[in-house]
């Protein structure tokens, strides 16, 4: 049975409702912290996305909140990886713990269960300006309204106003030259079986698919681009011009690619990916970032919405065991920097390898799968999915 301290004597502001923000509300509550949602978008759950990846480090971190049966309720299984070539070469099988899950049903099963703990989720609240005040901070939302606390929590992910308030010289996100699409299929046999994730390293794109246990096929593709579209060039092209598009990109790749794209009704918008290399500053004294307005990370680190997760937990550990608020955000940045930049590095140059060109395809298929076996040999990205944070554990400023 769940249950949390009952002292709020503080109370903390928690711009974006996605991901990052209802479990950071939850971690703050079980540390004795009173916390309210302030979400951009409406009653929906909203992202771009069609699905996500927790891995095992993310899944922990949900357990330690007693929310571990949030995600075990949805999605599948992903426990394996299988890489091939766009010459249907598996160039590596490893294992991957991880559980996969549609984003628009994690978004609402967290604010759901948020609200049932208690906390306040408020729907159509932009953030325009937050400033300190006093003892406090003020935040000014779009609508006109306005919200007061003790501190205010940045969870609004990539495009972060938090971050712009905190440090209006922070750097823009970093184009990674791909972009990204896919969706459900169903009513297709494609090769492999659930449980594992099939990367297909095609001549010109990228493409990935995981067969649910109930026969339909998740799937995306991350067509290269140089150069960074527009939201308005983006949102003009139309599904069908998508789906032409990758049809064309794979029309010469072994695989289940073109059949996957054919029977999937819908061909989700396109979107561009990025990543920060690094954010100078997460926090002043009284507001603080979490989660992607801090350090996103490429969707090819597989790390996005777990990083999130463990920043949740160690934001509440920071805050129930320091008094003075920056000190307790200093504790948190110096838990997790190092951390999350090497994830985002990792991710990086995971990302590169998706579309090395001719030589590149050729050095990958060659040295891969060595390498991949050492991985697997050496357990050699431990240090990613067997990260545990506790909430057992102590913070000290030291």
């Amino acid at each position: 049975m769940y249950s949390h301290a009952m002292t709020n004597t503080r109370n903390a502001l928690i711009i974006g409702g996605g991901i990052a923000g209802p479990v950071t509300a939850m971690a703050l509550q079980r540390a004795g912290i009173g916390a309210e949602v302030y979400e951009a978008h409406g009653r929906g759950s909203d992202g771009v996305g069609a699905f996500l990846t927790l891995a095992a480090n993310g899944l922990a971190a949900l357990r330690e909140l007693e929310l571990d049966h949030v995600a075990g309720e949805l999605g599948m299984d992903s426990s394996r990886m299988q890489m091939l070539n766009g010459r249907g070469k598996v160039l590596a099988s490893v294992r991957h713990p991880s559980r996969t899950l549609k984003r628009a049903e994690l978004y609402q099963a967290l604010r759901d269960e948020a609200v049932r703990r208690g906390i306040r989720i408020h729907y159509g609240k932009r953030l325009r300006d937050a400033s300190i005040a006093g003892q406090g901070v003020r935040a000014v939302f779009d609508d006109g309204t306005a919200a007061e606390g003790d501190l205010l929590v940045g969870a609004d992910g990539l495009r972060s106003r938090t971050r712009t308030i905190i440090d209006p010289g922070a750097p823009r996100a970093r184009h990674v030259g791909l972009l990204n699409t896919g969706g459900f299929a169903g009513g297709v046999k494609v090769p492999g079986q659930s449980g594992t994730a099939y990367f297909i390293f095609g001549r010109r794109c990228f493409f990935g698919y995981l067969i649910h246990p109930d026969g339909d096929v998740w799937w995306f593709a991350n067509p290269p681009s140089a150069k960074e579209p527009t939201p308005e060039e983006l949102a003009a092209i139309t599904p069908e011009q998508w789906r032409a598009r990758l049809l064309e990109l794979f029309k010469d790749d072994s695989g289940p690619m073109l059949d996957i794209i054919r029977a999937t009704p819908h061909i989700i918008s396109g979107w561009n990916t990025y990543d920060f290399p690094t954010v100078p500053k997460w926090h002043n004294d009284r507001m603080v970032l979490v989660g992607d307005a801090a350090h996103a990370t490429s969707p090819s680190s597989g790390q996005g919405a777990s990083m999130a997760m463990e920043d949740a937990v160690a934001l509440g550990l920071c805050l129930r065991d320091v008094s003075a608020l920056p000190d307790a955000f200093a504790a948190f940045e110096r838990l997790r920097r190092d951390r999350v930049e090497r994830i985002v590095a990792q991710g990086k140059r995971n990302g590169s390898g998706k579309a090395p060109g001719l030589v590149g395809a050729f050095a990958r298929d060659l040295f891969l799968p060595v390498f991949m076996r050492q991985v697997e040999k050496k357990n050699l990205l431990a240090w990613i999915h067997d990260y545990r944070i506790s909430w057992a554990d102590r913070v000290t400023t030291s």
